[in-house]
């Protein structure tokens, strides 16, 4: 049987195309699993994780990818599309530096996100209360403060 190619990308780069891989080890939201030829077609959502292969003279290989997509065409062709990839030969180093980062980076757009997504409901919320058809025929918006400033001795 012939050997696995791999090919992981960035937005911006390739990180890495290589054509003589014997076995690769990736991990999704289901867990760990492994890919070797004639492995049936497969797309699935990668975790932020350290993608594993060892090539067929036996040298190993490491990634740190933030998470992505994996498929398997062919039996023979991987290929993983990634926001951030990192090569490296120590794969303590990745799993202890590298995926820390990640995951920290991953929270914080979770975080951005929310705080984004509180501001556009407000916003709706205040237009909302603008377009009520209850409020008062007058045309401004700023209409109750007028009438409150007239109030005033």
């Amino acid at each position: 049987m012939s050997d696995l190619s791999l090919i992981i990308t960035t937005p911006t780069s390739v990180a890495a195309q290589l054509t003589d891989i014997r076995h690769l080890r990736a991990e999704d939201a289901s867990g760990a699993f492994g890919v070797w030829p004639g492995h049936a077609d497969l797309l699935t959502a990668l975790a932020v994780s350290v993608i594993n292969w060892r090539t067929t003279d036996g040298r190993e290989g490491h990634c740190a990818v933030r998470g992505g997509v994996l498929t398997v065409r062919d039996g023979l062709q991987i290929a993983v599309a990634t926001r951030e990839a990192v090569l490296g030969d120590d794969l303590h180093m990745l799993e202890r530096d590298v995926l820390v980062r990640f995951r920290c980076n991953v929270e914080q757009e979770g975080e951005a996100r929310s705080g984004t997504r509180r501001m556009h409901l407000a916003a709706i919320r205040h237009i909302l209360t603008y377009l009520r058809p209850n409020r008062r025929a007058g045309g401004s918006p700023f209409a109750s403060i007028q009438e409150s400033r007239e109030d005033m001795p």
